[in-house]
């Protein structure tokens, strides 16, 4: 007899995006989505739908010169489910149809934003929608100062929603490309302080994750009644962003995009380049070309990559909770510590083991994803204008495959000219990254009977 499949919060959630997936590669087919002649390729239109609705910002077609504006009302809704998260958005639709909310929604809600625990679910959901709307709302009313003088009332106002809605869900995609250039981002707009700290501002909010919002609304600026997550959060953010600004700053020749750079100019740029990594996708300097930036600008962008936003948030990475649980643990164990302590609490055990279980999911995918390219795209020229390079480097490869995985949209310029074989490798990695490794992982996990345990033996670790 053939066993019933259960739907559990976790298969739902990676359903739920699957289908959105589907309905957004659907819309984006359609012929007046796009302003080319006739309809979009399936490729195009899957790879753009699941960059957007995990909010990573790799394209393979620019957004602005590609797609019409229905293509692009289309992209902006992806991102603002994929941003928010598509549990929140069903459990608004049940809220709002005088549904009753009952253990079974509320359980579905908790796996998808990963909540300590179920009550209150209502309230976080309203926390989310309310701070969303008006961080999105203030963003793209500053962001129109800037691009309304420079692109007209109509244009201005929807580049400005579009960017903000982008920023704060950290999706990374651009209306820029019939302005200052395909695949430019805004680049247009190093130093421009109005667009060099909003941008990043909305970004660091949107990856601050929703526990912290309420954590920080129910207590003000008293630090030492925080949530030890919150705490963790806010040093990690606090540490990622300003010493990676000042290496860059420090880092970076200016010279090369400016004859007489201007010193706060150049910090305004470095700040944003400090931040998007984590992970936004948008970038004022250059990552490609002759005129590109630095290798340590390029190593610490990966880096930062790597670590993400926060739990909970709309940014990807391994979180910089994930990160201060792992060194927590380490200094523990220089201190000659039996648990891991923080802020006078000790540390659940499985939050250690978790942490290091994801980590080495996420290394093991990025190793993956890397040879993949590298080896799909050995034989391949990347440009039709320039047949002599074949492959890509290393460093291409894995800055491509930790952008896509991390949800972060950075690219050094190689994402439209990868074959089909490395677009689908690409498209999978950034599911993973939003629905979460370990989320799809355990989907496919049946409940079964304890087993015995087995006899204990050690193995020898370093």
């Amino acid at each position: 007899m053939q066993r019933k499949i259960r739907l559990t919060p976790v298969r739902l959630l990676v359903l739920g995006y699957l289908a959105v997936i589907l309905i957004g590669t659907l819309l984006l087919i359609i012929p007046f989505s796009s302003k080319i002649t006739g309809s979009a390729s399936f490729m195009d239109a899957l790879f753009t739908t699941v960059s957007a609705s995990c909010v990573t910002g790799l394209v393979v077609q620019d957004t602005a010169t590609h797609w019409s504006t229905f293509g692009q009302v289309v992209i902006l809704f992806l991102i603002q489910i994929g941003g928010i998260g598509f549990m929140t958005v069903v459990y608004t639709v049940l809220m709002l149809g005088g549904k009753k909310i009952g253990l079974k929604e509320r359980t579905f809600m908790q796996e998808a934003v990963s909540a300590p625990n179920l009550s209150g679910m209502g309230k976080l959901t309203l926390t989310i929608l309310v701070g969303t709307l008006l961080f999105e709302t203030l963003g793209a009313i500053v962001l129109s100062f800037r691009f309304v003088p420079d692109h007209g009332w109509g244009e201005g106002i929807w580049m400005a929603v579009f960017t903000s809605v982008s920023a704060f869900c950290n999706a990374g995609f651009d209306l820029m490309g019939d302005k200052s250039g395909k695949f430019s981002s805004l680049t247009a707009y190093a130093g421009d302080p109005v667009v060099c700290l909003t941008v990043p501002f909305l970004i660091i909010i949107g990856g601050l994750g929703f526990f912290v919002w309420k954590d920080l609304k129910d207590n003000r600026f008293r630090f030492r009644k925080y949530e030890l997550h919150t705490k963790l959060v806010l040093i990690m953010t606090a540490i990622l962003v300003v010493v990676p600004t000042l290496l860059i700053f420090f880092g970076e020749d200016w010279s090369k995009w400016s004859d007489d750079p201007v010193w706060y100019k150049s910090l305004f740029s470095s700040f944003f380049t400090a931040v998007t990594p984590r992970t936004a996708g948008f970038n004022v300097l250059p990552l490609a070309g002759a005129a590109s930036v630095r290798s340590i600008t390029v190593l610490l962008t990966v880096i930062l990559m790597f670590i993400g936003g926060s739990s909970g948030s709309t940014a990807g990475g391994i979180k910089t909770n994930t990160l201060a649980v792992l060194f927590l643990s380490v200094f523990s164990l220089v201190r000659g510590k039996r648990s891991v302590e923080c802020f006078g609490r000790r540390l659940d055990e499985s939050n250690v083991k978790n942490a290091a279980q994801f980590v080495t999911i996420f290394l093991a995918l990025i190793v993956a994803g890397s040879i993949l390219l590298c080896l799909f795209e050995a034989n391949s020229a990347l440009w039709p204008d320039a047949p002599e390079t074949i492959g890509i480097t290393p460093t291409e490869a894995v800055f491509e495959v930790v952008s896509a995985l991390a949800t972060v949209g950075l690219t050094t310029g190689i994402t439209p000219y990868l074959t089909l074989p490395s677009q689908i490798v690409l498209c999978v990695l950034m599911f993973l990254g939003r629905a979460g490794c370990m989320t799809v992982m355990l989907s496919w996990k049946t409940p079964s009977a304890p087993a015995a345990e087995l006899p204990l033996e050690k193995v020898r670790i370093g």
